[in-house]
């Protein structure tokens, strides 16, 4: 097992760092559910979502919170492993696998320590407003399509030989 991408924790680490620093500042400076505008199309607003992104089972009851607990560790374990079976001269993907795993983690502490995450980023356009998020979100999305990129090249790779 090689171990020498274990180097890209620090990565995670900073998420994880500042994704609770952020939502511990909002907790303290912002009021629940009202939002404080920063500029047009972006406020900051503290909200509390015990379901998934974009609310997904929000309102499921409870059961959802140890469902999460569950699903993020298995994850994160997962993609660990995941990591220390890189080839140690890969950058991109082991960059990714240490977004997605930061994100996961500080939303993971959040619903351990609360049974709900913190969001406060709200990102919005006239009427139109994308559900408010947070730094460990954002994280996973960049991750996300860093895989994404990363399945495409290499799909290109395999094509042209």
């Amino acid at each position: 097992m090689k171990t020498t991408n274990l180097k890209w924790l620090w990565l995670t680490l900073l998420i994880v760092i500042l994704d609770q620093a952020s939502k511990q500042a909002a907790s303290q400076l912002l009021l629940f559910n009202q939002a404080w505008p920063v500029f047009p199309g972006f406020n900051l607003t503290l909200v509390h979502n015990p379901g998934a992104a974009f609310s997904f089972l929000r309102d499921a009851g409870g059961w959802q919170r140890y469902f999460f607990i569950i699903l993020t560790t298995g994850v994160s374990i997962a993609l660990l492993i995941w990591l220390t079976r890189l080839p140690a001269n890969r950058a991109w993907l082991p960059c990714a696998l240490a977004l997605i795993m930061g994100g996961a983690i500080g939303n993971l502490w959040d619903r351990l320590q609360y049974g709900y995450v913190v969001d406060f980023i709200e990102v919005y356009y006239d009427k139109w407003s994308w559900p408010v998020f947070n730094i460990a979100d954002s994280a996973i999305t960049a991750g996300a399509i860093m895989l994404i990129i990363d399945a495409f090249r290499l799909n290109r790779e395999a094509r042209n030989g």
